[in-house]
């Protein structure tokens, strides 16, 4: 972690912060080593829970009602906890924590972040989040915007991939450098 704000700044940090919620976190809580996601604001963990056993012959409302039950139940069960961890993460690193769980591929986020961004747009782009918004696709601007930025996400995965990798690289580049 960087001295001047605790948040992490290379990879090797960022690893160091995984490692220490992998310590940290109580055994048998999640199948595996959990997600964990790390920007300038929010770090995001996301474990997989075990999907509940259902009767073969149970039709998909009753494997989704077992599914929420699940997810439902390690929420309450591990609230505490989950809430201790989070304070001693947020202060060592300034950031907030959000939590969540999957389950048969299925992601349900317990709590997060969501951070406002200021944005100047020309008209041209103002247009567009107005006929979202105009067509019910949206709610506000800033819903459209937001779907906007999800769809490109989705739609750009290994670009974004691709473009994260090599700012990893640049960073350890850098740190092998001359010092200051």
């Amino acid at each position: 972690m960087t001295e001047q704000n605790s948040r992490p700044s290379t990879a090797d940090d960022e690893a160091k912060l995984r490692g220490w919620l992998s310590g940290r976190l109580p055994e048998g809580w999640f199948d595996g080593a959990p997600s964990v996601v790390i920007d300038r604001e929010e770090i995001t963990v996301v474990g997989a829970l075990p999907a509940p056993e259902t009767d073969p012959t149970a039709g998909d409302a009753e494997r989704a009602a077992a599914v929420r039950g699940r997810v439902r139940a390690f929420r309450e069960d591990t609230r505490d906890q989950r809430m201790a961890i989070a304070s001693e993460l947020e202060h060592r690193t300034d950031r907030k924590v959000a939590w969540g769980v999957e389950v048969n591929g299925e992601r349900t986020m317990f709590t997060h972040l969501a951070a406002p961004v200021m944005t100047r747009l020309r008209q041209p782009e103002r247009q567009v989040l107005d006929t979202l918004v105009a067509a019910g696709a949206a709610r506000s601007r800033a819903d459209a915007l937001s779907w906007c930025v999800r769809l490109v996400g989705q739609h750009t995965h290994e670009w974004l991939a691709e473009l994260r990798d090599a700012m990893t690289e640049v960073e350890r580049v850098r740190a092998t450098g001359p010092g200051d």
